[in-house]
């Protein structure tokens, strides 16, 4: 398993340089986990899960995958309400088979019968 850290702020000018990082470190190793550490972040906003989620590409494309430590829950309620929950894993969490993203509600079709 390795460590990437990211934070205490991420702008969007820094995810090429951050993927780039990532790619660097993981080039020529054999499939695994890489932990991206964000426990450093200060103020988690969408450019720091949009950086999270090419992070995430950039493992897949050298066949690892990328699982997420620390963060606050306002990060995770961003991840959440941006759809990427599915995609962005917390370190320690296994996804459960067909798992719903969060804060997604079907709403029936009032003209369809109770059955």
């Amino acid at each position: 398993m390795i460590s990437f850290p990211v934070g205490p702020t991420v702008v969007r000018a820094d995810i090429p340089a951050l993927c780039a990082d990532l790619a660097e470190l993981l080039r020529g190793r054999g499939p695994g986990v890489v932990t991206c550490d964000v426990d450093g972040v200060v103020r988690p906003d969408v450019v720091t899960v949009e950086a999270l989620a090419r992070l995430g590409l950039t493992a897949r494309r050298h066949g690892w995958r990328l699982v997420v430590s620390g963060g606050d829950p306002g990060l995770w309620r961003l991840v959440a309400l941006l759809g990427l929950a599915p995609v962005l894993r917390e370190s320690g969490r296994q996804p459960e088979q067909r798992e719903q993203a969060l804060g997604v509600e079907e709403v029936g079709d009032p003209r369809d019968a109770a059955g």
